[in-house]
């Protein structure tokens, strides 16, 4: 229920600009951040007042950058506490600790992406994973990498996970521990327990911990998950959950988690997420009568490479619905608030240009893309269905897709072709969990619905973030109710001013 302004400065070299993931913003899309979609980058030397309005969101969120690769560094929790008089839905912790997963290159972030794009080809592969910034004990590095947390025999911890990795999903465990989820991208879940966690980038999920094994050392641990042809490197990164006044060295050395391919336990993870009825969240509010349905299928794609840095006569790039998103060079925002013309267009497909065997054998099947700026534009309180296909062309695999703006149900999700007749009624319609990053599986579907209830400019966009630069985007416009309450606020006189304008 806070408001929080922040005010940024930009020291860097370039210009940059900062998203608040999960935060609503209700009828402020001038502060969500995302750079040429609610504003122009903060140039160096200059600096620019974030007003963050939480609403309903209580729990772990994050802020991040958003522009080219820099959010791989520039990144922090979000955290909301309850409510003055109000507690946890579950037993009050005696610590909190924020886990935030990362990748780690060595390298520059923005030179890796420029030269990629460049050149048309995947940017490289990260060196490796970070927990907290530390790379632990099995790349060779010296001991003082390692994160460690002390804990204190017979304590309950929440754990606030964060995944800032930048193309890769995560399991997370801690061995001989097991560990209860109780929220996830700031909305609580019925609490389970599990052996381990699944999260995507973007994703934030809060889970408690017992200190309640032998006094010791042990492993946390964190390796990622791919379903898809071109798989992230295997390497399991570590820190150490550690026992006050323990001796000695890792009372369980062994690191149990699941394969870097095990689609079945990412799935049986992620089926048991449910919605929970407490006070704490808000009343669930699912739509039922649809008025407004998409169908869009997530690709990778290619389009020709024309310019002299290219090294193959194709340039990799990603689509929704065959469009391959063009970022504008004047914000979206600014130009639909002003009716600026020339900046982009209404005409984002609903639906897939052509219907295919989307999870089957694509060999041969055209990959070439079209390239636009083209928006979903929403009537004011709409209820919106979004169902989310899975192709395998180009290397296929599972997309973390996030929507600003909006909290939304996940009412389902599947394998193979979505199948509009009887895919439905396998919907969850009672409890689904109220997310804002989506897992869509490989070879599968994800659907989410939400009402139209927040007027403004909002992104959409795979969480990968090769993905994201590539094109796998698109805006969704949520034009004004009647009233004031149910408009966008007028700008503020502080927005940046765009690249040669």
């Amino acid at each position: 229920g806070d408001t929080v302004f922040v005010n940024v400065h930009n020291q860097g070299n370039y210009g940059f600009t900062i998203h608040w993931h999960g935060v609503k913003q209700p009828r402020n899309p001038w502060f969500d951040g995302p750079e040429f979609i609610t504003q122009c980058p903060i140039q160096p030397g200059t600096n620019f007042t974030y007003e963050v309005i939480l609403s309903d969101e209580i729990g772990t969120l994050w802020w991040h950058a958003h522009s080219d690769w820099t959010r791989g560094s520039v990144q922090g929790a979000f955290i909301i506490l309850p409510a003055e008089n109000e507690t946890y839905p579950f037993p009050t912790p005696d610590a909190d600790q924020t886990i935030i997963l990362q990748s780690w290159y060595n390298g520059d972030y923005k030179q890796i992406i420029d030269q990629a794009l460049a050149t048309g080809i995947p940017p490289r592969q990260p060196d490796a994973y970070a927990i907290n910034g530390n790379l632990g004990d099995t790349y060779g590095c010296t001991n003082d990498t390692i994160f460690r947390m002390q804990v204190d025999y017979e304590k309950m911890y929440l754990l606030r996970i964060i995944n800032a990795a930048m193309n890769e999903q995560q399991f997370f465990a801690i061995t001989n521990h097991t560990l209860t989820v109780v929220a996830q991208d700031a909305s609580y879940v019925q609490r389970f327990t599990s052996d381990y966690i699944l999260i995507s980038p973007g994703q934030t999920m809060d889970v408690l911990v017992s200190a309640n094994q032998n006094v010791g050392q042990y492993y946390m641990a964190t390796r990622p998950f791919s379903d898809a042809s071109a798989m992230p490197p295997d390497n399991i990164t570590t820190g150490i959950f550690q026992y006050t006044n323990s001796e000695g060295g890792l009372n369980a050395s062994l690191i149990t988690l699941p394969a870097r391919d095990d689609t079945n336990a990412t799935n049986s993870f992620i089926n048991r997420i449910r919605n929970t009825n407490v006070t704490q969240n808000p009343p669930l509010n699912v739509p039922t009568g649809i008025d407004r349905r998409l169908f869009i299928t997530i690709a990778t794609n290619n389009v020709p490479c024309n310019t002299s840095q290219c090294l193959l006569p194709t340039r990799f790039v990603a689509s929704l619905n065959n469009v391959s998103f063009v970022f504008p060079r004047i914000d979206i925002l600014q130009a639909y608030y002003n009716s600026t013309g020339g900046v982009f267009t209404e005409d984002f497909p609903l639906n897939p240009p052509v219907f295919y065997d989307f999870t089957g054998n694509l060999t041969g099947f055209n990959t070439i893309a079209e390239l636009g700026t083209r928006a979903v534009v929403l009537n004011y309180g709409e209820a919106v269905e979004i169902v989310l296909q899975a192709t395998q062309l180009g290397g296929g695999g599972s997309h973390p897709i996030h929507l600003h703006g909006f909290s939304f149900y996940r009412v389902g999700s599947g394998s193979g072709n979505f199948n509009n007749e009887t895919d439905p009624s396998t919907y969850n319609l009672v409890d689904p969990p109220l997310i804002n990053t989506i897992h869509v599986p490989g070879k599968g579907w994800a659907a989410l619905r939400f009402f139209a209830n927040n007027p403004g400019v909002w992104f959409m966009h795979c969480h990968f973030e090769r993905h994201s630069s590539w094109g796998m985007d698109t805006v969704f416009i949520v034009r004004n109710g009647t009233t004031t309450e149910t408009s966008i606020r007028p700008p503020p006189s502080t927005m940046p001013r765009c690249p040669g304008t």
